[in-house]
């Protein structure tokens, strides 16, 4: 009576089980349907993408050289801020020696101009007081021809003839040094400044996050918190110009040489903290966060020409790369049916699932987090091929052994599963360290795969607790493979056991 009450409820067990699955799969189709990811996103090598070369030297003001380890900070910053876009796949690199090094960014996808030319800003941020501003315009066009107290008479002229309408005088170059007195124009061209030497600099800067005022009168802008020299130094700055008359008691915002905002200062600010504002979009506010999250870039950079790179790969060896893929699968399906026999259901079957939860995966991630798919990505999904098939073989073998050792089928499906599934865990475990090691320590397309077949390796250990542990649960009450048909794959020949009145006849 408890072996049948035990049967029945692990009969259940496994009905929901495959009823669980079921809605997964479903849900995860809606939400590709919902989300309108309905295409894989490719990668720099399969489908082409946006590329720079970016010339390091030494910034205005600065001394020294351009070193090897200065460029491969460069780098770093570089690769996190491509990184903090959700940009995947992408390549950032340092090609050459010495002072001929370059850096050179390749990001796949139609929005690469975009990105290239945001991770490539110095994002030198500075804060300086104001000590005149007027119209954009040069004086002779009606341009205000005010002039700062105690300032050098050739700034107070460049003052007076800049005209910021024009495109080349709102090009940030980030070239300033901090000690000097500047002229510059705000970033839509309206407001010229003349502004004192920086009194705090980027790399007191210790956050950056984009926000939106709630009220939504505000718009999008950035909060910064600053370190404790920081937040001494804005402190300080705030506490001497609060009492100031205007224009002098604004502090501008300076981002590359151009002015991002110059809020006047009504109090002393000593909370180590900070809002830009500047009629930012949601995109402006999160770009501007983002390149000042990492802090400035060591050096300052000519730009390369920014140009579209096609597709490393070429058509034909992505169609060899995919019909590798193909009969590699043929080839384990094959294999099934020839060996398992009926059992073959339960291998195709658990690769049919598994390969369906990778490909909405793919999409869902694509849409989610910019996941994108190359070669190695699609390497280390033929390899998951291979650990899918290890698992549903490891619990096959169990279940034959335990039948020649003279179990019943439905019974040697249990205790062969609580005898295989340690094994195939541990195996999935090995993978899973593998991935993660590889994803971490390497870089570029190795990422990919480690990403890949990680990602591939927890859907196999899903799939065998899920469909084919339950399944084969199922298929043990059906009478064509508890009966031993010789084509169900547990007949006596298939297990190679040979009856007493067989023996006996020989």
């Amino acid at each position: 009576m408890s072996t049948t009450s035990s049967v029945t409820k692990k009969g259940a067990r496994s009905g929901r089980s495959l009823i669980i699955l079921a809605v997964i799969l479903i849900s995860m189709l809606a939400a590709v349907f919902i989300q309108g990811a309905t295409a894989v996103r490719l990668g720099l090598d399969l489908r082409g993408g946006t590329s720079v070369t970016l010339q390091p030297r030494i910034s205005q003001g600065s001394t020294g050289a351009v070193t090897n380890a200065a460029v491969d900070q460069a780098v770093s910053i570089i690769r996190q801020r491509v990184n903090s876009l959700g940009v995947a796949e992408s390549e950032v690199t340092a090609q050459g020696s010495g002072a001929n090094r370059q850096i050179v960014i390749s990001v796949p996808g139609d929005t690469g101009r975009r990105v290239v030319e945001l991770v490539g800003q110095t994002a030198e941020l500075r804060f300086r007081q104001v000590l005149a501003e007027g119209n954009g315009l040069p004086a002779a066009g009606g341009g205000d021809t005010a002039t700062a107290t105690g300032v050098d008479p050739a700034i107070n002229a460049k003052y007076a003839t800049l005209d910021c309408t024009d495109v080349k005088s709102r090009q940030g170059t980030g070239t300033d040094a901090a000690t000097d007195t500047i002229v510059t124009c705000d970033r839509n061209g309206a407001t010229k400044y003349i502004l004192a030497p920086a009194e705090v600099l980027g790399r007191q800067v210790s956050k950056a996050t984009a926000a939106i005022d709630q009220a939504g009168a505000g718009g999008w802008y950035v909060m910064l918190s600053f370190n404790g020299e920081g937040t001494k130094a804005f402190g300080a700055l705030t506490t001497r110009v609060t009492s100031l008359p205007s224009p002098t008691n604004q502090v501008a915002i300076v981002l590359d040489g151009l002015v991002v905002s110059a809020p006047r200062i009504n109090e002393a600010i000593n909370s180590g903290s900070a809002q830009i504002s500047g009629s930012f979009s949601q995109t402006d506010a999160t770009d501007l966060a983002n390149v000042l999250k990492y802090g400035a870039l060591p050096l300052a950079f000519d730009r390369g020409e920014v140009q579209q790179i096609s597709p490393t790969l070429g058509a034909d060896q992505l169609r060899g790369g995919l019909l590798a893929g193909f009969l590699g699968l043929l080839l384990v399906v094959l294999y099934s049916f020839l060996y398992y026999r009926g059992l073959g259901l339960v291998s195709v079957g658990s690769l049919a699932i598994a390969g369906g939860l990778t490909y909405l995966s793919f999409l869902l991630l694509g849409k989610w987090i910019g996941f994108t798919l190359t070669l190695a990505g699609i390497a280390g999904a033929i390899v998951a091929i291979g650990i899918t098939a290890d698992s549903f073989i490891v619990y096959f073998e169990r279940i034959r052994d335990e039948v020649r050792e003279g179990r019943s089928l439905r019974s040697a499906v249990e205790t062969g599963w609580q005898r295989a599934r340690r094994t195939i865990i541990v195996a999935d475990f090995v993978s899973m360290i593998a991935a993660v090691l590889l994803y971490f320590f390497a870089v570029g397309g190795v990422r990919g795969f480690a990403f890949t077949l990680g990602l591939t390796t927890l859907i196999d250990l899903f799939v065998v607790f899920i469909f084919t542990k339950p399944f084969t649960t199922i298929l043990a009450k059906v009478k064509f493979f508890n009966s031993g048909h010789p084509l169900s794959g547990l007949s006596e020949k298939s297990l190679g056991v040979i009856s007493t009145s067989k023996e006996a006849s020989l």
